[in-house]
């Protein structure tokens, strides 16, 4: 059995967590904490049953014990595929890492792929493929060669085949590739790590460097903390004169950026603005916009267009 499966292996351990869900689906966090305890007394290696249980104990007001089961989280997975240090960062108990897990990220994307449209888009009222889009086609221009970073599902490939004549797309998870696939709007798709340094990333497995005249990145950046990789990736990606469009969650007047109770990262206008300058892009438009629903509340997002100095 491995430590981070969802289920323990435990018949009893199993039913016992299935009581402590129903229990804090019913607004009793602290009795469904009592009973994951209990289950992880025969499971004690269990990761996701410690994650559970901190997300319990925080409800209910424990801290000090949502660390701990954190803490128990990350030692029973270090690859941490449920990103219990995000959760100790936003605790306190950790500084907050500049990238999140690649693992947790990959699995979170996996286990989201089937559901992923109908969550974001008909639910959550995910707006930025066709504003991002919309932002793109005011060059006027038609590009030989795009490149999609984080294209999860094909969203935005559909918003921009028309202006573009080859189409490439790069995403974490291979669950949301298979996904854009069955679109047939890409002519190239491919797995890479953004959190990665340039090389290691997977973005120029052919040793293809400077190839696109357009890159996009449709709600990509929230899923890592410091953008100096990203920006020095596409700085490679990028011929002269070539355009490149993303999105960010703003952070407000903050500066940089910060983790949110989400897990999403934000980040200040002014953050994304050294960084263009730092990588000789010229600002082209900002837009800041609603992008998406969370629970109740709407979340602010800006939109840049680039453009790479000739």
């Amino acid at each position: 059995m491995q430590s981070n499966q969802l289920t323990s292996g435990d018949v009893i351990a199993d039913r016992r967590a299935d009581y402590a869900k129903m229990l804090d689906e019913s607004g009793e966090p602290h009795a469904a904490a009592e009973l994951m305890e209990q289950a992880l007394e025969l499971v004690p290696r269990w990761a996701a049953g410690w994650y559970r249980l901190a997300g319990y104990r925080e409800k209910s007001g424990n801290t000090a014990g949502a660390i701990e089961a954190y803490t128990q989280t990350l030692d029973a997975s270090p690859d941490d595929i449920f990103g219990a240090k995000l959760k100790l960062a936003l605790l306190g108990e950790v500084m907050t890492p500049d990238q999140p897990p690649s693992s947790y990220v990959e699995r979170l994307f996996d286990d989201y792929a089937d559901r992923f449209e109908t969550s974001l888009v008909e639910k959550l009222d995910y707006s930025v493929p066709g504003k991002l889009a919309a932002l793109v086609a005011t060059t006027g221009r038609h590009y030989s060669l795009a490149v999609d970073l984080g294209c999860g599902t094909g969203l935005l490939g559909p918003e921009i085949r028309d202006r573009v004549a080859r189409l490439e797309g790069f995403d974490l998870s291979r669950n949301m590739l298979a996904k854009a696939a069955e679109k047939h709007v890409y002519d190239h798709l491919e797995q890479a790590d953004l959190s990665l340094a340039p090389e290691a990333t997977g973005l120029f497995a052919e040793g293809a460097r400077h190839r696109a005249d357009l890159v996009t990145a449709a709600d990509v950046l929230m899923y890592l903390g410091n953008l100096e990789s990203v920006f020095e990736a596409v700085s490679a990606l990028v011929v002269p004169g070539a355009d490149f469009a993303f999105s960010v969650e703003d952070a407000g007047g903050d500066d940089g950026f910060h983790l949110a109770p989400s897990l999403r990262y934000s980040h200040s206008e002014a953050y994304v603005r050294a960084l263009c300058a730092r990588y000789g892009l010229d600002v082209s438009a900002v837009s800041k916009t609603a992008i998406r629903k969370d629970g109740a509340n709407t979340i602010s997002g800006i939109l840049f267009l680039t453009h790479k100095a000739v």
